[in-house]
């Protein structure tokens, strides 16, 4: 047996290396073995050559791109102008807005102290540094997700073609530092009705005053409601209370979004009614936010 196998291994290595001895057929192996690794490395070299010149074509089609449809490829939303831009193509039509552009007017103060009305959002955009959020105010549908929070609200219309759908959702803005401003909109489609929310939260902006007036806290800095407030919507009562540096927001989750984007930092709560109505409760919320303004009380 021990014959026949090693007649059966010369005649592989015959077939193989044309050769009878094992140690030429050893180094024709070890040839080979060098032969093939630089063959591979030389394909790899190639490989990420191509790679880069394909990422060089890729840069300068999205900067060609970047120039016939700008914001198309930002870091926000697809097709979302930055506020460059907005600001950039705006064209006022009412003498407030005129004034703004022309740097007569160079603080959101001036126009809110005097309790002017504003009507574009440009000027909001083009005098405060915005972030926007959702409400959640929907519920959504199905087996596997039913009964969840969104922050679309879907509703039907019935007609003789059938059910027509539409949606409504609730935004909020504000710069973190004293100013907030809620919306909502409904279209039939999701994105116009967010567009819609977030255009009517900037037509409503207001001042929010804020400071340091809990008893547990002498920091005297700005992270608190200056003294306790009272708002109602509906049948959703809130009351918001100040609270030392360090608390955090003791309010529901969906008021969250609202107090932060105002810039309140640390504040108590009490809810009255029914709270699970997240739209009335933002709008109880709002309500109490803005008798923290004496401005706007008179």
């Amino acid at each position: 047996m021990k014959k026949t196998e090693e007649i059966e291994n010369t005649k592989k290595t015959v077939k193989a290396y044309k050769e009878f001895s094992e140690e030429k057929s050893k180094e024709k192996a070890e040839k080979i073995i060098e032969v093939t690794e630089e063959m591979i490395g030389e394909e790899i070299e190639k490989e990420k050559v191509e790679d880069e010149k394909e990422k060089v074509e890729l840069v300068k089609v999205l900067e060609e791109k970047e120039k016939v449809e700008p914001g198309l490829f930002r870091g926000g939303r697809r097709g979302e102008k930055s506020r460059e831009e907005i600001i950039s193509g705006w064209e006022p039509k009412t003498q407030l807005g005129r004034d703004v552009k022309n740097g007569k007017v160079k603080s959101i103060d001036e126009i809110l102290s005097k309790n002017k009305k504003i009507l574009e959002p440009e000027i909001v955009d083009s005098l405060l540094n915005l972030k926007s959020d959702l409400i959640a105010i929907g519920q959504s549908k199905g087996k596997f997700g039913g009964g969840k929070r969104r922050a679309w609200r879907q509703t039907q219309r019935k007609t003789q073609e059938g059910n027509i759908p539409s949606f409504s959702t609730m935004a909020v803005i504000g710069d973190e530092n004293g100013h907030v401003g809620t919306g909502s909109g409904k279209a039939k489609e999701t994105l116009p009705a967010r567009d819609k929310s977030i255009r009517k939260a900037k037509l409503s902006v207001f001042k929010v005053e804020r400071g340091c007036s809990s008893f547990n806290c002498s920091c005297s800095e700005p992270h608190t409601v200056p003294f306790m407030v009272n708002g109602k919507s509906g049948g959703v009562r809130i009351t918001l209370m100040p609270a030392p540096q360090g608390t955090g927001l003791v309010v529901a989750n969906e008021l969250k979004k609202v107090l932060k984007l105002a810039g309140v930092k640390d504040v108590y709560s009490k809810t009255f009614g029914n709270k699970r109505t997240s739209f009335n409760l933002v709008k109880a919320c709002m309500d109490a936010l803005k008798k923290t303004n004496k401005e706007l009380q008179r």
